[in-house]
């Protein structure tokens, strides 16, 4: 603890040095985190022998069920352990998760998934933050610090994505890793860079000061009674009890159903409660927060089919013409590849548009989020057109179509939790933000109910009636997302007069 706080936050430069440290303990983490998610459709329908609606269902489930308890696990971090002990409690629980697939994959495959929810839930709001907390408020530097954080996610994303699934499929190492042993190699693949993120941070611990200190800490910046320890016993024994619940809600689908059926009514009917005790002002400012938040569902459910239906799509319907490369571990990664590339000249147009007083505010861009979106997915309904009788079509198109949808992204995510914060009442912010993590989760859900739908070809068609059926599905969403973009930007007078001052 040889730093204070206001050491770490008056530091010379662009980054502080402690963000290099959280940036590759994220990058670690997501790593383990898409290439899990990257090989969770495929390994169902290929290995555990799932219809493709029923493995899209189980995808979306077990994807709400992580970002519903990023919102548990960010209370349990405020209220009782701390970011740190959070982190690492979270990190030691997706490792059991990994180890436990990478055991046998076939047979503990719900048990494991369990185990990387839960784990997920503890670790992935609380390195963000502590970014946060190393810059003072206000900083202009925060910007820079989080879009580096940013990239690392991307990182992460960017080789989980393609590494794990290429190694399960055989694509990669398959002349020197036995044929039954792929899988377990691919999910211990997750389990091993997980071990890295983990070792990283505790090397970092040394250089936060007081930042992520459990709450009582005599350390603590914040002073209050210290946390008894049997609270902090409690949230580790609840959490290893929730495991099984989450296990058998993940691999019946039905229950996912009636969990997302009561916590969003139950949610808005709370937010509503506590509308009605604040001023005319932050009220209006809570119903623009609302409209992003439902938008923001319906984005993701769109966005979200490259874990669900794209998986299949790609596996079924591509050909490998851009570089021999894996057409499964292109759809996982793409997107994070341009990002990657994409974020800082997105950034700059941004700061050019403003200096010149042409920059679209923040509905708009959600809108031109759902037209890029759109468009995106309009390029895969194109894919048909380049297909052969085989019902085999072009990974490099198809790669053109990542590149649009990722734009949309980038017009729409990184506003996301700023814009949250900024039409929040101060008494309101984490349940604003628990709400934005539970919209993610009902876009996963969504995503999966999507790609439900899209898998309708008969038994015993053509691999090129999948391609048709597919690619129609896609031209139907690109539909959907056009008509919501161009209704958010209809309704952007509207809404820029809910939000007032706020930009």
């Amino acid at each position: 603890m040889s730093l204070t706080l206001d050491e770490i936050q008056n530091f010379k430069g662009k980054y502080p040095k402690q963000i290099w440290s959280l940036f590759f303990s994220e990058m670690w983490e997501r790593f383990c985190f898409y290439g899990m998610r990257g090989m969770l459709v495929f390994f169902m329908i290929s290995q555990l022998n799932f219809h493709e609606k029923e493995a899209n269902l189980q995808y979306g489930a077990t994807q709400a069920f992580v970002y519903a308890f990023t919102f548990v696990g960010g209370l349990f971090a405020d209220k009782i352990l701390g970011f740190r002990k959070s982190l690492f409690w979270g990190g030691l629980l997706m490792i059991v998760g990994s180890l436990i697939l990478a055991t046998d994959p076939h047979k503990f495959f719900f048990l494991g998934i369990a185990f990387t929810v839960v784990g997920t839930g503890f670790f992935k709001p609380n390195i963000s933050s502590m970014v946060g907390q190393l810059y003072k408020p206000n900083d202009s530097r925060a910007d820079a610090g989080f879009s580096l954080f940013y990239a690392g996610i991307n990182l992460g994303a960017l080789l989980g994505g393609y590494l794990c699934i290429a190694i399960g499929k055989g694509e990669l190492l398959g002349d020197f890793i036995s044929e039954g042993m792929r899988w377990n190699i691919a999910f211990g693949l997750a389990a091993v860079v997980m071990v890295i993120s983990l070792i990283n941070f505790v090397f970092t611990q040394r250089s936060l000061g007081t930042i992520g200190l459990q709450p009582g800490h005599p350390l603590s910046e914040v002073k209050s009674a210290p946390i008894a320890k049997w609270k902090e016993y409690g949230v580790y024994i609840l959490s290893l009890l929730f495991i099984p619940i989450i296990m058998k809600m993940v691999s019946v689908p039905e229950y996912t159903d009636y969990f997302m059926w009561t916590v969003g009514p139950l949610t808005l009917i709370y937010l509503f409660f506590e509308m009605s005790k604040v001023n005319s002002s932050e009220r209006k400012k809570l119903w623009a927060a609302l409209v992003f938040i439902l938008f923001s569902i319906l984005f993701w459910g769109i966005y979200e089919q490259s874990g669900g239906s794209l998986s299949i799509f790609a596996a079924k319907n591509l050909n490998k013409d851009l570089l021999g490369l894996d057409p499964n571990g292109v759809n996982n990664s793409g997107g994070a590849f341009f990002i990657i590339f994409l974020a800082p000249l997105i950034g700059l147009l941004w700061i050019w548009m403003s200096k010149r007083k042409i920059e679209p505010n923040t509905i708009i861009k959600f809108g031109l989020g759902f037209i890029f979106l759109g468009l995106g997915y309009y390029v895969l309904f194109a894919t048909r057109f380049f297909a052969d009788l085989q019902g085999i079509t072009s990974l490099n198109f198809f790669t053109i179509a990542l590149l649009v949808i990722t734009l949309g992204e980038l017009c729409l995510s990184p506003i996301g939790l700023s814009i949250m914060t900024k039409l929040s009442t101060k008494n309101l912010q984490g349940m604003m933000m628990g709400m934005w993590f539970l919209a993610s989760a009902y876009g996963q859900y969504v995503a999966g109910i999507i790609g439900a739908g899209l898998a309708t070809t008969k038994e015993g068609a053509t691999n090129y009636d999948a391609l048709i059926t597919y690619t129609e599905g896609y031209k139907q969403l690109a539909l959907y997302a056009v008509i919501a973009g161009v209704v958010l930007i209809l309704l952007s007078p509207f809404v820029k007069k809910l939000m007032q001052e706020v930009k």
